[in-house]
């Protein structure tokens, strides 16, 4: 028959199909390729435009990660240029006054070591911040030949040590509260010692901050106490007295004198005194019976057994 076609199988039958349905069957295949292949077109499409999508995002975000990155570090730059500019000024405002404290101190210690030199190997210089007067020592020879510039480096020297010596006792006897203190973070089951030593950290830090501080401040503000001249000084005495004068209170109209009083009638009342007199009344001391004595009843039993049996 034509368009048959045998089929030999592997278990050896055979069978037999038309050449009709061979096409039908290649023509369904065909279209199924097709269809498969259209859908994963469709969806090839899809993934590529949600790709495309989400790297549009990421390249949008990333630009403003740029951007923020760019703003930071111009920002920075500003803090580190103003913070070199104000390191600068402070700094030349500090050479400056080292600078003037070792000119006005070079003339004393040029004649006290030419005149003295010989009796004297160390010197004592008081500096002042304005609150406290400290006594910096240094070598008289040293400081001649520096033309008194090794007075300003006994000066940071002194002050840096002492600053630290303060601190430091301060630091230990905060630490000594704080042991007994953390003693009772073990009512709200909490290691004692963890805390101790966390709280310890934090106070070595305010240490240091407070050693900074303090040393920078005195050191900017550190200078030798000059004597003026007789005539200034008694002009500024002069000048304070005159600016603040002693102020007393007028006690006078608060007074009143017995002679001022001219009408009879108000002398004899100044001089009445209008107390109120308290009444003394003699002291009466009530008579109690005993537990032993008979009862005051007259029944001859003892008070005990009688009507202070209950008392």
């Amino acid at each position: 028959m034509a368009g048959m076609r045998a089929v030999h199988k592997k278990d050896g039958t055979t069978f037999k199909f038309s050449g009709d349905l061979r096409e039908a069957i290649e023509k369904a295949e065909k279209e199924l390729k097709e269809k498969d292949g259209t859908e994963r077109h469709t969806f090839l499409k899809w993934q590529y435009d949600n790709a495309k999508k989400a790297l549009e995002t990421y390249n949008r975000r990333l630009e403003d990660l740029h951007d923020f990155i760019r703003l930071g570090k111009e920002e920075l730059e500003k803090k580190e240029k103003l913070a070199e500019k104000t390191f600068n000024i402070a700094m030349d405002n500090f050479k400056r006054k080292t600078e003037r404290l070792a000119q006005i101190a070079n003339p004393v210690i040029k004649q006290v070591y030419e005149n003295q030199g010989h009796m004297y190997e160390n010197i004592l210089i008081p500096i002042t911040d304005g609150k406290r007067m400290y006594n910096i020592s240094c070598n008289l020879k040293a400081a001649y030949e520096s033309e008194s510039k090794e007075v300003v480096k006994s000066f940071e020297k002194s002050i840096l040590l002492h600053v630290i010596d303060e601190a430091w006792k301060e630091n230990l006897r905060e630490l000594d509260e704080l042991k007994h203190s953390v003693q009772n973070a073990s009512y709200e089951q909490k290691d004692p010692l963890l805390i101790y030593k966390l709280e310890s950290v934090t106070l070595f830090d305010a240490m240091v901050n407070k050693i900074n501080n303090q040393t920078i401040s005195i050191l900017m503000r550190g200078q030798i106490p000059v004597q003026e001249a007789p005539d200034e000084q008694a002009a500024r005495r002069v000048e304070v007295r005159q600016a603040a004068p002693e102020q007393r209170q007028d006690m006078s109209k608060y007074r009143e004198n017995k002679q001022d009083l001219s009408d009879p009638n108000q002398q004899a009342a100044a001089s009445q005194d209008t107390r109120e007199q308290q009444k003394r009344e003699p002291i009466r001391a009530e008579k109690t019976v005993g537990r032993n004595d008979p009862c005051p009843c007259g029944s001859g039993k003892k008070y005990k057994n009688c009507h202070g049996k209950n008392l």
